[in-house]
C-alpha cells in the first residue's frame, strides 16, 4: 500500500492533540469544548471543540507549513495530479481572488466566460484586471449555457491578443464539460496560463468514466471545492497549479490576503482525511457513485414520452457532461421550478441543488444512497404528466459574442454611484454585481451597462420565487450605478 494510502498526517495530529491533557491558555474561548454554549453540547457533544484548535506547534501554520499540514498537501498533490496543491478553508471563493490576484493586474486583460461565478467578479475588483466576457452557447430548451469551445477562445484572442490568462468554468453547474484540452493546448502556445474554476469536478479525477480532469487536460491551475462532491467540510476547497506559467510564490503571497490568519483546523484535516478516504478507495467509491446515477437516469428515462435533456455533440461547448448530474425539464412536472421545488420538499423531503424556472438539477454524490434514488424516483414518476408540453418563455437575448465592459469592475465599484429606481437604470453602468442564487451567475455586473432584458429576467425570477442577491437594496427595488 502507498504512503499516500496508509496516512492522514493532519487529521492525525488534530486527533492526538484533541487528546491532550494540556491546560489551555490559548485561544479558543471554550477551552477544548468545555465553554462552549449548552445548546452545541447537547447536541453535538464536546468533542468537537476539542478538536476546534488554533495554530498550535503540532499543528502546523497553513502560510508556512513544514510539518502536517505540508505533508498533506503534497500528499493530496500526488493524489490529483499536480505539482503543488494549497488547502483552503474559505471555499473555492477564496482560492478564485488568489488566483486572479496572482496573474493579473490593473488594466490587464483576462477572457473570461459570461456565465461566471460572482466570486470571479469579486476578484476582478480586487486585483483591477479588466475581463474580456465570451458568451458560451445557450441550452435553447432549457436556457442554460454551455462552456466556451476552442473556438470561441481563439476569436476572443484574435480581437484581444494582449489577454493575460484564459479562465474557464469545468464543469458548468449542469456538468457539462468542453474540450478543456484544446484550450490549454491553444493558451500555452500562446504562452497564457490556464485558470479553472472546477469547483464542481473535484472527483473528476478518480474514474474514467467521469469527464477529463483539468489538470489531466493541462491546466496551470485549478481551484475544486472539495466539500461540493467529495467528502470534506463545508467551507473545504483546494488549490492546484502545475507547470511554469503560474508565479507560485505570488499566489501564496495572494492567498494570504484573501484567507483568515486563524483557519479553521476541522476544515483543515477534513480535507486530508477526505484526500486518505479517496486514496484508499477512490475507484470503488466513484464506480458506485457512478452505479446511483445510471439508475438514475436510465430508469427516468422509462417514463413515457419522457425526453432526457442530453446536450452533448449539440454545440463545440459541449463535449461531455458529468453523469453526477441529474438535470430534468420542469414542464413534464405540472409545475414551474421553485414551486416544483417547494412540492418535493414540502411532499417528499428532497432537495435540490439548483433551482431554476426550467430545470431542476439534483447532484448525486458519494453521500447518496440506493434508497435516496429511489426515493427520488418514485417522487418524479409520481409528479410525472406525460401529455403536458413545454410553456413559452420569454428568455432574454444572449448577450453579445466578446465583449469589454464599459468600466473594469474595479472601476465600477470604487466610482461615486447613485441608487436610482430599478426600471430608471436602463442604459445606465452597474456598480453592483446582482444574480439570482443559486447559481450565483450574476446578470447584472459592476461596470456593465444594464438592459431591458435583464431588469425584465430578474424581475420575472423573483416573481416565480427566486432569490436575487448583491444589490444594496435587498427589496431590488432600486440599484446601484455610475453617478453621471
Amino acid at each position: 500500500m502507498s504512503t499516500n494510502q496508509q496516512e492522514a498526517p493532519l487529521w492525525q495530529a488534530l486527533y492526538d492533540c484533541a487528546q491532550s491533557s494540556q491546560v489551555a491558555f490559548h485561544t479558543p474561548g471554550h477551552k477544548r469544548g468545555r465553554g462552549l454554549p449548552a445548546a452545541i453540547l447537547q447536541h453535538l457533544g464536546s468533542f468537537l471543540g476539542s478538536v476546534d484548535l488554533p495554530e498550535l506547534p503540532e499543528l502546523d501554520n497553513l502560510f508556512a507549513p513544514e510539518a502536517a499540514i505540508l505533508e498533506a498537501q503534497v500528499l493530496a498533490a500526488q493524489l490529483f495530479g499536480a505539482e503543488q496543491t494549497w488547502f483552503l478553508t474559505n471555499g473555492s471563493t477564496c482560492g478564485i481572488l488568489a488566483a486572479l490576484l496572482a496573474i493579473g493586474g490593473p488594466g490587464d486583460q483576462i477572457i473570461v466566460p459570461r456565465n461566471l461565478h460572482t466570486s470571479v467578479i469579486s476578484g476582478l475588483v480586487l486585483c483591477g484586471a479588466v475581463p474580456i466576457f465570451v458568451q458560451p452557447a445557450l441550452d435553447q430548451q432549457l436556457n442554460l449555457a454551455h462552456s466556451l469551445s476552442v473556438q470561441d477562445i481563439q476569436r476572443a484572442f484574435e480581437i484581444y491578443p494582449q489577454a493575460k490568462a484564459i479562465f474557464l468554468i469545468h464543469p458548468t453547474y449542469e456538468g457539462i464539460c468542453g474540450d478543456i484540452s484544446a484550450i490549454a493546448t491553444f493558451a500555452h502556445d500562446h504562452g497564457i496560463p490556464l485558470i479553472v474554476d472546477e469547483a464542481h469536478g473535484p472527483h473528476f479525477a478518480f474514474n474514467p468514466q467521469f469527464p477529463q480532469s483539468a489538470l489531466a487536460a493541462g491546466a496551470d491551475l485549478t481551484i475544486q471545492s472539495t466539500h461540493k462532491m467529495l467528502g470534506a467540510l463545508t467551507q473545504a476547497a483546494m488549490l492546484h497549479v502545475q507547470g511554469h506559467l503560474v508565479d507560485r510564490q505570488r499566489l501564496s503571497q495572494t492567498l494570504q490576503l484573501v484567507q483568515s490568519t486563524s483557519p479553521n483546523y476541522l476544515l483543515l484535516a477534513s480535507l486530508d482525511a477526505a484526500r486518505h478516504q479517496l486514496a484508499h478507495a477512490g475507484f470503488e467509491i466513484m464506480q458506485q457513485v457512478l452505479v446511483l446515477a445510471d439508475k438514475a437516469h436510465t430508469q427516468l428515462q422509462c417514463l413515457p414520452n419522457y425526453h432526457q435533456w442530453n446536450p452533448i455533440g449539440n454545440t463545440p461547448g459541449c463535449i461531455a457532461l458529468d453523469q453526477t448530474r441529474l438535470t430534468i425539464p420542469t414542464y413534464p412536472f405540472g409545475a414551474q421550478g421553485y414551486d416544483l421545488d417547494q412540492m418535493l420538499i414540502d411532499s417528499y423531503q428532497i432537495s435540490a441543488e439548483l433551482i431554476t424556472p426550467d430545470h431542476l438539477t439534483f447532484l448525486i454524490t458519494l453521500g447518496n444512497t440506493d434508497a435516496d434514488i429511489d426515493q427520488l424516483l418514485l417522487a418524479l414518476q409520481d409528479l410525472y404528466q406525460p401529455h403536458l408540453q413545454p410553456y413559452p418563455h420569454s428568455y432574454p437575448k444572449a448577450k453579445p459574442p466578446i465583449s469589454l465592459p464599459v468600466l473594469s469592475p474595479r472601476e465600477a465599484y470604487w466610482h461615486p454611484s447613485e441608487a436610482i429606481p430599478i426600471m430608471e437604470s436602463v442604459g445606465r453602468v452597474s456598480t453592483e454585481s446582482i444574480c439570482p442564487y443559486p447559481p450565483g451567475i450574476p446578470t447584472l455586473l459592476p461596470g456593465e451597462r444594464i438592459q431591458q432584458q435583464d431588469l425584465d429576467w430578474l424581475l420575472h425570477l423573483q416573481q416565480e420565487g427566486g432569490v436575487i442577491t448583491g444589490g444594496s437594496d435587498l427589496s431590488f427595488n432600486t440599484l446601484k450605478v455610475v453617478r453621471e
